[in-house]
């Protein structure tokens, strides 16, 4: 890509502080982003799939292990806490592809080796301000529906003992959905370039959220267009069963690079 280089060096701080400015781009961006995202794939299309293995494999693991009551739920929190350290070494992987370098098993564990405290803040961060949204919405629900829509929710009320209808149940499911959606796009906002910041960028966990956050603002177009294509895009891989996502998977984690580097590097710096 045309702006491949960075302001710092990877993993490193920026001279003084600096906080990277987002600029604004055109709409059709939000298109160019999956053009190289892709161009970022096919170079090392095996090593990819290897890491996408790689991950999945750590999720059923975490699924399994997700069975022990207390140390399953423990292990869940503890790997949203440290996705930031893994999409932070993969920015890393990006990187090195798009420089014409190798990319290895061992870029998506380097976030646990460069940068870790800031992304593992990151992490800590957005898990906390997820599970506040969950507890907001959790009491939205009991001040408009009262506590009982709650227990018929889990299943543990039967809704001929509460006197709560069907229709009250499909309505709470709907209102809960679409607050749950406002209340969290703010926050992908803020995470969406936030692991690459930190590791790309040398950014402060807080300074690289905000700084995620209002270049997710300024290009809500282009982001428009990514998303209308990425809905596409889920739709076929999902249809031969899920396979295309071991595609979709790895593309959609490099369009996060090529959107990050578009949206905050120097173009001069070509």
């Amino acid at each position: 890509m045309a702006n491949e280089s960075t302001a710092a060096g990877a993993g490193t701080s920026l001279p003084g502080g600096e906080s990277l400015e987002p600029r604004t781009v055109d709409a059709g961006r939000g298109a160019s982003w999956w053009v190289e995202g892709w161009r970022l794939f096919t170079p090392r299309v095996g090593m990819w799939l290897l890491i996408t293995l790689i991950l999945i494999g750590l999720v059923c693991l975490l699924a399994l292990v997700g069975l022990v009551p207390f140390i399953g739920q423990l292990l869940v929190l503890a790997c949203d806490v440290l996705a930031p350290v893994f999409v932070g070494g993969l920015m890393l992987g990006c990187r090195a592809v798009d420089r014409g370098n190798p990319l290895t098993v061992a870029h998506l564990f380097a976030g646990f080796s460069q940068r870790t405290g800031p992304l593992v803040i990151v992490g800590v961060i957005y898990t906390g301000l997820a599970m506040l949204i969950g507890l907001i919405i959790i009491g939205m629900m009991i001040a408009i529906f009262g506590v009982a829509i709650l227990g018929m929710l889990t299943g543990g009320v039967d809704g001929t003992q509460t006197g709560v209808s069907l229709d009250s149940v499909v309505v709470a499911v709907l209102l809960g959905f679409l607050f749950f959606l406002l209340l969290l796009l703010p926050l992908v906002m803020a995470i969406w370039f936030a692991p690459a910041l930190v590791m790309l960028g040398g950014m402060s966990p807080v300074d690289a959220m905000k700084a995620s956050f209002h270049g997710c603002l300024r290009n809500v177009v282009p982001f428009l267009v990514y998303g209308v294509i990425w809905l596409v895009l889920a739709t076929l891989a999902s249809i031969p069963f899920g396979l295309g996502w071991f595609v979709l998977g790895p593309v959609t984690i490099a369009t996060v690079y090529a959107s990050y580097c578009d949206i905050f590097e120097d173009k001069g710096n070509a």
